[in-house]
Parts: C-alpha cells; structure tokens; sequence
C-alpha cells in the first residue's frame, strides 16, 4: 500500500472515529438536557392545567359574593384551548398564555446570584406562563390594534420550584426561587394580586396631541368595529418604576 492510500485509510478511520464521538456527546445531550426539558414542561403543562381549576374556582367563588351589586359585574372564566385561558373581571381581562418552550435565562440576570442555581446551573431551565392585562371591550368588539400589559411571568422548573417576574406590585422576588414548589394555593395568591393589579390601573386618556388627526379608514373603521386603538397606556412601555429592580424585566 503506498503513501497516499495508507494516508486516505488513516483519514477516514479519524472521521470515523470523529463521528463516533459526535454521536456519544449527542445522544448525552439528549438522555440529558432534551429529557430534562421535556421535565419541564411536563411540570408547567400540569401547573397551566391546575391553574385553569383555580381560575374557574375564583370566579365561582367571586360571583356568589357579587349577588345583587351591578349583574354587568361579575367574573367569567373562559378556556381558550391548550396554551391559553382568560379571567373576565367587570371590564378587565386576564389572559393567562403558557409558552411551549423552555427558556434559559441570559446571564445578567439575578436568578444567576443564588445558591439554589449555583450549586445546578441546570435549576435555571424553565417553563414560562405570563399573564397579560387587556379590556374586556378589546375582545367584545373585535379591537385587534388595542393593546394588552403584560404584568407577570411564572417561571416554572423541573422541581416544580418557581418565582414571579413583573410589576413590583404583584409583590414577587425571585429570591425565593428553589425555597417552595408551586402549588394550588400559590396560584391562587398570584391570581388575586394580578385581579387587584389590574383593577388598580386604570385607563388613562391619550394624549390628545396622539389622537387629534384621524383618517377617514380609522373613522369608518370604528364605525365598523370599534377598532380605534384602546389601551390603559396607550404606547406602554415598562418603566423604572414599573418593574422589580431585582427581576431586570425587559420587553
């Protein structure tokens, strides 16, 4: 065998040889990472499902109280299929959204800081279910351009361990992430504070200099459906004031 075929044999065996090792570090990755991803989100589909019991139970619960006040008041709880799921309190309403996916968190963030993630990096994968606040009139009369706030996130991980990202209001720190499992009376604390969140912030009106021009579209189309845009702030943004200064919260 000469130079140039002994070189082509020890070649390919080095490629062999390489893709044997692509392979082992490949299915490590995934008897590993994916199995524990698919843990994941086995926990946050089971918590989103719990949730929709807890949500149905709040309006039950509420509208007993509610009797004979104003009957246009009351609470309405509606499933919107899989991944999604809304809350309707008076003229509020809550849209609870849970992600497919599980997320990683970028390395500024503070959840890094804690001996729960130092001690397993992997603590850090989670699944996410935000909670986003619109006017129930957005979704009555078909108001696609109104705008919805997002107020909180529900991080969820393998142990079931979880925080709350959002509106410093919403009074969650992600401190205590790896103290305590999520639970059903956990979700119901949370969804009370969004409920009071979201009654507490009100619609204010535009500024008028951002509305004084309107074309005749915008005008028929209101005339159609009502679809001049509607928010409780109207081009929000989240501002210092709005968010933890310990969550970092970025939209």
């Amino acid at each position: 065998m000469n130079f140039k075929s002994q070189y082509r044999t020890y070649t390919a065996k080095l490629i062999i040889m390489n893709q044997v090792d692509k392979k082992e570090e490949i299915l490590k990755i995934i008897s590993a990472k994916s199995v524990l991803k698919q843990k994941v989100f086995d926990n946050t589909f089971a918590t989103f499902n719990n949730l929709k019991s807890v949500l149905k139970y709040i309006a039950t619960n509420f509208n007993s109280n509610l009797r004979g006040i104003d009957k246009r008041v009351y609470l309405e709880y509606s499933d919107q299929g899989t991944f999604d799921t809304q809350l309707k309190v008076a003229g509020d309403l809550l849209v609870f959204s849970m992600h497919s996916n599980v997320f990683e968190f970028d390395r500024s963030h503070p959840v890094w800081k804690l001996s729960y993630v130092e001690n397993n990096p992997t603590n850090t994968l989670c699944g996410m279910i935000s909670i986003y606040n619109f006017l129930n009139d957005s979704f009555r009369y078909n108001r696609e351009e109104d705008l919805g706030y997002l107020i909180a996130r529900i991080f969820i991980n393998r142990d079931l361990n979880y925080f709350v990202e959002g509106k410093r209001q919403m009074g969650y720190w992600c401190n205590n992430f790896g103290a305590s499992r999520i639970d059903n009376e956990t979700m119901r604390d949370i969804v009370y504070s969004a409920i009071q969140y979201s009654l507490e912030f009100d619609l204010l009106v535009p500024p008028y200099d951002n509305v004084k021009i309107a074309t005749v579209a915008q005008i028929n189309s209101k005339i159609q459906s009502s679809r001049l845009k509607t928010g409780k702030r109207l081009g929000f943004t989240f501002n210092s004031d709005d968010v933890s200064s310990e969550s970092n919260l970025s939209i």
